[in-house]
């Protein structure tokens, strides 16, 4: 469209580390965009084009969204891309979510951006009015149900999976809340001053509104935090600093040491009395899965140190060929959940 502007969205900082609007490319007169960079000969190039956000961005010449575009930098190189769709303008906007979702809008924190909360609710929830119920929190909300909100149009499908494991008593019936994430996601899923303002925010303000909102069991037994790649660290560190609030947490692809994190230290200099919580942990082998192997590997050697138990209070589980974005995750978030709220047989 004439007004749009065409963004490039990647895995380098230099392309706006993932974020749908923050390089820009530059029109020609000729119609088309273009941009230079420049990176380190053998850097892995992974990106997307959007027009800004995530439900702009290019599809494939069929329709479908498209994996992401690779390149490893081998020495001077032009790359020339062809768009015929875009994702606003072709996918259907029918509502794709299954079982019943309620939205609560702008939810606000203490030197935080607002951001949406989404409440899923298990099937019979409705019909069973004095029943209550365990909860997941998750991060990247957007991400977790719903195709035409998540990044890069892929999304976890966590109603269906979970309403599948419920169905068939592999789980026990819980809600699932996810909170959306915000420009300021690098820092806010980081043990940064901001990250510490994020957890108070889930701690002190989301958890009392989802317990007097829905029928919760608000224990911290039947409480849980997950979420992947910089939702996976966060997701660790509320359970390691709210042990009170969260008895166990789901960290996959966990970026535990990846540019300025190294969280791996946080458990290797831990002194006090072992930790009443259940970790889960997995990562793939492909791409960023394994540059954050090495951190994985770390914190598991450290929590076992530290008298974490595989089998027990530690699970861990590579996912052969996986790489790092939300239809891996939603391929293998079955596992996570079995962990973390199966039925005991």
């Amino acid at each position: 469209p004439a007004p749009a502007t065409v963004y490039i969205a990647g895995n380098q900082p230099a392309l706006g580390d993932w974020h749908p609007s923050r390089v820009a490319l530059v029109r020609q007169p000729d119609g088309s965009w273009e941009k230079t960079f420049r990176f380190p000969r053998g850097t892995h190039l992974e990106f997307k084009f959007t027009r800004g956000s995530w439900q702009t961005e290019a599809l494939s010449e069929q329709g479908t969204i498209p994996g992401n575009s690779v390149l490893e930098v081998d020495g001077d190189t032009v790359l020339v891309f062809t768009i015929t769709r875009w994702k606003d303008q072709f996918i259907s906007s029918k509502e794709n979510i299954t079982g019943t979702v309620v939205y609560h809008r702008d939810m606000k924190g203490d030197g935080l951006k607002p951001r949406d909360v989404i409440v899923w609710l298990p099937p019979g929830y409705e019909e069973h009015s004095n029943t209550r119920y365990s909860v997941l929190y998750m991060h990247d909300g957007q991400n977790l149900f719903d195709p035409r909100t998540s990044f890069i149009g892929q999304e976890w499908r966590m109603d269906e999976v979970a309403d599948s494991l419920i169905r068939n008593h592999r789980i026990q019936p819980i809600i699932i809340v996810g909170i959306y994430n915000t420009p300021d996601r690098s820092s806010e899923y980081a043990d940064t001053p901001l990250g510490r303002q994020y957890m108070r925010f889930l701690v002190h303000t989301v958890k009392p509104f989802i317990d007097s909102t829905y029928r919760t069991r608000p224990e911290k037994e039947n409480t849980a935090i997950m979420g992947s790649s910089l939702g996976g660290l966060i997701s660790f560190l509320l359970a390691w600093y709210y042990p009170q609030v969260f008895s166990r947490a789901a960290c996959l692809s966990p970026a535990f040491i990846y540019q300025d994190f190294h969280s791996v230290k946080l458990v290797e200099r831990y002194t006090g009395a072992p930790k009443k919580i259940r970790i889960y942990m997995d990562n793939g082998t492909e791409g960023l899965e394994d540059t954050l192997q090495p951190g994985c590997n770390a914190m598991l050697t450290a929590l076992q140190r530290k008298g974490f138990k595989l089998g027990e209070n530690l699970a861990w589980y590579r996912a052969q060929s996986a790489q790092h974005n939300e239809s891996a995750w939603a391929k293998r978030v079955w596992r996570p959940l079995q962990f973390m709220f199966g039925r005991v047989k």
